[in-house]
């Protein structure tokens, strides 16, 4: 009579330890890694079952082994030969990708977004083509705490603006938003608060920049806008691409240009261009005015 005896032989009902390791393991796989982690603090069968490879391998993008290459060779530490390891388990791969895995000196980095799994990935603006940008009349490199690489590109004025960017990377399958992150003005900091000095701000209101976009594999997306809202970042949306294949390399080009001469542009910081997947572009506060 009364309640069903526990495994551990104590009365009482049946309770989540009792559970069978697979049957949650299966529960996990429909869970995003967030809601898996905080599974795990329930008993040991679900830390357990949170631990297991199948789990984490289902929720890795399917070419995670080339994207561990890629954080390898952008890393210069002793940990980098322990990546190369077979036996390394699926939840340290994940955990791994998740960090800021940065490329080609340090100019670029890609990252595993925690919750959807998708592949982002920064572009510096050292690493862009920036014309005039060896000329510090027109362009310097300014330190800044609000970009994830501490500096931006900073225009004080020039006639003809053009800034152009490549990469070449095994994106995962799906589809990808890209953004030129750029804030009007110049930031800094007075007495503790954040500021913005607009003193070289101008001429961006007379003809709308364009932004181009290209993919080797033939794709194309092109938009254009007035630069407005001094003292704010924004993400402008250049386009969206597709990637099919994920254990080929896709070229992808993208550019932003005025290069109307007959009036001077500055003022404009250009910290770095973004390739986020669709679903987390969605949630960015992305800016892009049509005209």
């Amino acid at each position: 009579m009364g309640g069903t005896t526990s495994s551990t032989g104590r009365g009482g009902g049946t309770s989540l330890g009792d559970l069978p390791e697979n049957c949650v393991a299966e529960v996990m796989l429909r869970l995003d890694p967030t809601e898996i982690c905080g599974m795990a603090r329930l008993s040991r069968t679900f830390r357990g079952a949170a631990s297991g490879d199948g789990v984490w391998e289902a929720k890795l993008p399917r070419n995670y082994a080339r994207l561990l290459a890629a954080a390898a060779a952008g890393d210069d530490s002793e940990e980098a030969a322990a990546l190369e390891l077979e036996a390394i388990p699926k939840k340290e791969v994940y955990a791994r990708l998740c960090r800021r895995n940065r490329l080609d000196g340090g100019t670029k980095e890609f990252w595993l977004d925690k919750v959807g799994g998708g592949i982002c990935m920064a572009i510096y603006s050292r690493a862009l083509s920036i014309t005039g940008i060896d000329d510090r009349r027109y362009w310097n490199f300014i330190t800044n705490d609000e970009s994830r690489f501490h500096s931006v590109a900073y225009l004080s004025q020039i006639w003809w603006f053009e800034v152009r960017g490549e990469v070449e990377f095994f994106f995962p399958e799906g589809t990808y938003s890209l953004f030129f992150r750029l804030h009007l003005g110049r930031p800094f900091k007075r007495l503790g608060r954040r500021v913005y000095s607009a003193d070289h701000i101008h001429g961006w209101d007379v003809k709308p920049v364009r932004f181009q976009l290209s993919t080797s594999d033939g794709q194309h997306a092109q938009s254009k806008c007035y630069l407005t809202d001094p003292g704010v970042w924004i993400n402008h949306h250049v386009g969206d691409f597709v990637v099919k294949n994920s254990n080929e390399p896709l070229n992808v080009q993208f550019a932003m240009v005025q290069i109307d001469c007959t009036h001077t542009k500055g003022g404009l910081c250009v910290d770095s261009v973004v390739i986020k997947p669709q679903y987390l572009a969605q949630k960015m506060a992305a800016r892009t005015s049509s005209v």
